[in-house]
């Protein structure tokens, strides 16, 4: 049953790779694109992708005011977790950069465009291209005669790190170190420690984006993330790469270090948390992971959120509560974190203009994200913690579900605007089938 499980959620993994990684697509401005940097000293640090291959990143110069600003992303793309899944993963641009674009479009929090990113436009920006399988944190390797693996992700950190120092970034007076989905599970492990590389005088801080995964039961009432999380620190050595106090704190499962919900109470960094209450890939692979539906119950609840019946709204709802009360310390008592939780069925908000800041992007109390993180990382509001209502309450989401164009109730529903066309969900959807 482990084992099925297991594969279950490998094979989940290989949709978020896609879910992360499509082209933004967005009308209007198509955003900037950027050159691939390889990290030609990285070999002397044995830091190497899975297949070997050097890492590398994209970085956008900053410009006037924001010179000495600096804003890394993690590339977000899944995991792997047993020797299969990573030698797959090795042969595609999620595990080597032989197979990678050497340019990438920057956009929503990346943007060059003051109208489209008031707050970070001119700062320097670079993208830490992903190509290890367990978000920058691993170290060790594999060989057998006929396969040779890297996990060197934590090598991968420090290289890129290392390479950025003497281009400014070791001058820096503001930084922010964020990431997407896997990218931002990443800002969890790394945020300490990439304040640790910067002036003292520096104000840094860190975001995610839609990487706060939980420890979640499923439907069928087994833990299948911490299942695989566990599969994957053993794999490529993570555990020497956690926080210590907090692997301390949850002996013998260190493990559990790698969720989000144990490692944040550890992180000294002020921390901001951009997820979406229903995430739309812990609904159907963490909540619903395809082992706990062997008969296809959800099938239509997944793809479309108005055929739920009321059972499965009730286990929506208690996702939402789950996430909720394992983020409730953090919400009651950081004096400077902040949060923007909405009720969007979307995976990755914030490298994507439409919900980062347009006409039309989500908002909370009629704050738009880009505003809310801007408020908290300049201080400009007491407290910037936004927790949206349920759904369906929330009309301005632009859902990955797409909601169904024969549903005459559709019109009002998450996914659609107020001019009934569709959002960016179906759109994007139909990118990722085709």
């Amino acid at each position: 049953m482990k084992t099925k499980r297991l594969l279950n959620l490998t094979a989940a993994m290989v949709l978020l790779v896609s879910l992360t990684s499509s082209t933004p697509l967005v009308s209007g401005d198509p955003g900037r694109r950027v050159s691939m940097t390889l990290v030609r000293r990285a070999a002397a640090l044995g830091a190497f992708c899975l297949d070997g291959s050097l890492p590398a990143y994209h970085l956008d110069r900053g410009f006037g005011a924001g010179s000495n600003n600096w804003l890394l992303q993690f590339e977000g793309g899944g995991w792997c977790n047993d020797i299969a899944s990573c030698v797959d993963r090795s042969k595609t641009r999620r595990g080597s950069t032989r197979f990678m674009s050497n340019t990438v479009v920057f956009t929503g929090i990346l943007s060059n465009n003051a109208s489209l990113n008031p707050d970070f436009y001119n700062w320097n920006k670079v993208r830490l291209r992903y190509c290890d399988g367990a978000s920058f944190a691993g170290d060790t390797e594999f060989g057998n005669g006929t396969s040779m693996l890297y996990f060197r992700g934590q090598r991968i950190w420090n290289a890129i790190i290392l390479d950025l120092l003497p281009k400014g970034l070791s001058k820096a007076r503001n930084a922010l170190l964020t990431g997407c989905s896997a990218g931002g599970l990443s800002t969890f492990l790394h945020c300490d420690n990439f304040t640790s590389y910067l002036p003292k005088t520096a104000n840094v801080k860190c975001m995610s984006d839609a990487g706060f995964f939980l420890d979640a039961i499923d439907v069928a009432s087994n833990r299948t993330m911490r299942y695989f999380y566990t599969q994957l620190v053993s794999l490529q050595g993570i555990q020497k790469n956690l926080d210590t106090s907090c692997t301390r704190a949850f002996y013998p499962e260190p493990s559990l270090c790698f969720f989000p919900q144990y490692a944040l109470r550890f992180i000294r960094t002020p921390f901001f948390i951009l997820n979406s209450a229903y995430d739309v890939f812990q609904f159907h692979h963490g909540l619903v992971p395809p082992s706990a539906d062997p008969t296809g119950r959800w099938n239509h609840c997944k793809l479309n959120v108005t055929a739920c019946n009321p059972h499965q709204l009730d286990a929506l709802q208690g996702f939402r509560k789950d996430m909720l009360g394992a983020l409730m310390n953090f919400f009651r008592n950081s004096t400077r974190g902040g949060m923007f939780i909405n009720s969007c069925f979307d995976h990755c908000q914030s490298a994507l203009q439409e919900t980062w800041l347009s006409p039309t992007s989500p908002r909370i109390h009629n704050k738009t994200i880009a505003a809310t993180v801007g408020d908290w990382y300049f201080g400009r509001r007491k407290e910037a913690k936004e927790i949206g209502c349920p759904y369906p309450c929330d009309k301005t989401c632009h859902n990955l579900i797409p909601a169904s164009t024969t549903d005459s109730s559709v019109s009002n529903a998450p996914g659609h605007n107020s001019r009934g066309t569709l959002s960016r969900s179906q759109a994007e959807l139909n990118y990722i089938l085709s």
